[in-house]
């Protein structure tokens, strides 16, 4: 991870979009309080009475444009990624890809073009919390030359279903019920799962968010892909089929379901806050770019459609080139306009990106643009979020919110009193001009038969899991089918499992009530290392460590353990009884953070238990005691002071992988930082 990364990186500097954006930021600090129209207000907390016990006047204009501002300030919620979170970066090309592409963003190594980057959830409302078990959005805004380019993302390679005409119905059954909009962030209920049953090609997303990719650790730490298949077109017309992923650096990391559960309602922002303090302190956030290729020649050569959206292409068959770097660099600095406001269409394409025929990227190319309009408004495009930073001129005029001043008085194209201007641009000079693609076939409502094995992949996807992934997505699919009322629904879900695993299909099927389903599985034993998250990248940098401490501890001890983890970029929380400081056996002093009853250790990816002595110190053990054996069922990684040796001890009962202890071990900070790296000890008794 050193050699790739942008910790050090000025953010301030030469970025043109940021430099856009500061025209329209303001500081209201230490300014005098003014109407909208520029008032200076004398009384901002009484309202105009006809005496002190009189009734309220209408002639208060102050209180009428307060209140009504405040009524209508917030506008229609997002129907899906409603809850989502944004920060500033720049992507950086790693080499010139003008070979299959004219993008302009990719045909120099070394170019840097501005990006606003969202993450968001799918199900929930904006006010659901961040870790329910859902698939998530990552929308990138390219702030190029040539204008906007939205790169749209998963963090599965898979859709729910394989035409657009579905996605209404399939997200109607997803979130809330219409009678009691009831559950809130989460599909565990009998209308989606009855969906699940009555619908094959869904199994396979499914199957995605039942793993632990559907719970992830950190907005840090999630993959995600293009999922439709685009082209790639260079300067000679030659196009390329293309998939798009990102590619933490960090990895891809999960939560387990029972840490996903609790820090719903501990931390509902757990998410969006871990984002914003590694920006805070200059751990940038790190993806790397990878582009799949498949020549227009090669799009019958595989046993799966390319166009099919419910598929994922192996990285095994169909590498995947790394192309460039996003960093994000910079925090929002107003939610609502910088996050709330930014629009993504993935129709917004530069010269050299253009649409395949896959079904539902061409649905989604009409849905975007209308989503938006009806959220924000039809001038949306001129808020600053979404405003590009090279010129754009056209003839649409008017609508509501209308900033631009345009002085001229012709607004139509083919004229005369304004030299036929704006005028067009050939392709040649940077005109965006679509592929050529050749077209046929008679007019139908229907699918390719190459779209209909429903099976084949999802049973590579579970063969290629580990046993502890494969433990882990029998417990999802028992909780979210445990909860679905209807016995029916129940069975008609592991009928479909059984053509993924019959031994997943069993397990569950005893788990939730209903009888074992006949058949077997396909006939399918493919599996590809890229898709098991045991294969990922593992560092200890930005993980959280939760230390549970008193006074009496060792001071040159702790003291060069903290400093050692905090040097490698290990985040620290000091948690006692009570906030103050707390005094080692020499004198050192610590800051407290946090104490027991504000903090949880389901907030921490690993525990330093220094133990010590506290006032009320029966509480305090059982405090720490807590603490230790909350980290140990989750299979945490566990430092051990000295002073904290009867915390945790070995019994016929454990074999305490993952517990570093300090007591007669020079290298502990070492050995600690190591097995913080590792994260999980599966092998753990």
């Amino acid at each position: 991870m050193d050699n790739k990364s942008s910790r050090h990186h000025n953010p301030a500097g030469q970025n043109p979009k940021q430099e856009q954006l500061d025209q329209y930021r303001r500081q209201n600090t230490g300014k005098p309080m003014t109407t909208a129209q520029g008032r200076k207000i004398s009384n901002d907390s009484e309202t105009l009475k006809a005496g002190e016990r009189g009734p309220s006047l209408h002639q208060d204009w102050h209180y009428f444009e307060k209140m009504t501002h405040f009524v209508q300030e917030e506008e229609p919620e997002r129907t899906v990624h409603a809850r989502g979170y944004s920060a500033h970066g720049e992507f950086e090309a790693y080499e010139s890809m003008r070979h299959v592409t004219r993008a302009c963003f990719l045909q120099e190594p070394g170019k840097k073009t501005p990006v606003t980057c969202r993450f968001s959830t799918v199900q929930g409302p904006r006010g659901s919390y961040d870790t329910a078990r859902d698939l998530r959005c990552k929308g990138v805004k390219f702030y190029t030359e040539e204008g906007n380019y939205d790169l749209t993302t998963i963090d599965m390679p898979v859709l729910i279903n394989q035409d657009p005409m579905k996605f209404p119905d399939v997200m109607h059954a997803y979130q809330a019920k219409p009678d009691d909009d009831i559950p809130t962030a989460t599909g565990a209920h009998d209308y989606f799962w009855d969906y699940v049953a009555n619908n094959p090609e869904s199994i396979h997303m499914v199957e995605w968010i039942m793993s632990g990719r559907g719970i992830i650790r950190s907005y840090r730490m999630m993959e995600s892909w293009s999922i439709n298949t685009y082209l790639f077109v260079n300067e000679e017309g030659r196009a390329t089929f293309v998939r798009f992923v990102w590619k933490p650096v960090l990895g891809v990391h999960p939560l387990l379901q029972d840490e996903a559960i609790k820090l719903g309602g501990i931390d509902p922002d757990y998410h969006r806050k871990d984002l914003r303090e590694a920006i805070n302190r200059g751990d940038y956030p790190e993806y790397e770019l990878g582009v799949q290729l498949i020549p227009m020649e090669d799009e019958f050569k595989y046993d799966f459609d390319i166009l099919d959206p419910a598929k994922f292409w192996p990285e095994e068959l169909i590498p995947v080139h790394i192309v460039g770097k996003l960093t994000l660099n910079k925090n929002i600095d107003n939610y609502h306009t910088e996050s709330e406001q930014v629009a993504f269409n993935p129709a917004n394409v530069v010269p050299g990106i253009d649409f395949s025929n896959d079904p539902v990227l061409q649905g989604r190319l009409v849905a975007y643009h209308m989503a938006q309009v009806h959220r924000i408004g039809t001038n949306f495009q001129e808020l600053p979020i979404n405003k590009p930073v090279c010129p754009f001129h056209n003839n649409q005029r008017r609508g509501p919110m209308r900033y631009r001043i345009d002085v001229d008085e012709v607004n139509y194209h083919e004229n005369s009193l304004a030299n036929n201007t704006p005028y067009t641009t050939p392709p040649e000079q940077g005109g965006y001009a679509h592929y050529p693609k050749k077209v046929d076939g008679v007019v139908i409502r229907g699918r390719s038969e190459s779209f209909n094995d429903f099976f084949s992949q999802p049973r590579i996807f579970w063969n290629s899991l580990s046993p502890v992934e494969k433990q882990h997505t029998i417990d999802a699919f028992s909780f979210q089918l445990g909860k679905v009322e209807s016995e029916s629904v129940r069975q008609q879900n592991v009928n479909l499992l059984v053509n993924v695993d019959k031994d997943l299909a069993c397990t569950v099927a005893d788990n939730i009530g209903v009888e074992r389903p006949s058949g077997t599985h396909v006939p399918v034993s493919t599996s590809y290392p890229s898709l098991s998250l045991e294969n990922t990248p593992k560092y200890a940098a930005t993980l959280k460590v939760g230390v549970v401490i008193g006074d009496g501890f060792n001071g040159q001890e702790v003291t060069n353990t903290l400093n050692f983890l905090q040097n490698n970029h290990v985040y620290i929380e000091v948690i006692s009884n009570k906030l103050g400081t707390v005094t080692g056996a020499d004198g050192t002093q610590i800051k407290v953070n946090q104490t027991f009853m504000t903090a949880s250790p389901y907030l921490y990816d690993t525990i330093y238990v220094v133990g010590g002595d506290m006032g009320n110190q029966a509480k305090f053990m059982q405090d720490v005691t807590d603490y230790v054996h909350n980290a140990y069922k989750h299979y945490k990684p566990i430092g051990v002071a000295t002073t904290g040796q009867n915390f945790i001890q070995t019994s016929p009962n454990n074999n305490l992988a993952g517990v570093v202890f300090a007591a007669n071990n020079p290298n502990f900070a070492e050995d600690y930082l190591a097995a913080i790296a590792q994260q999980r000890f599966w092998n753990r008794t």
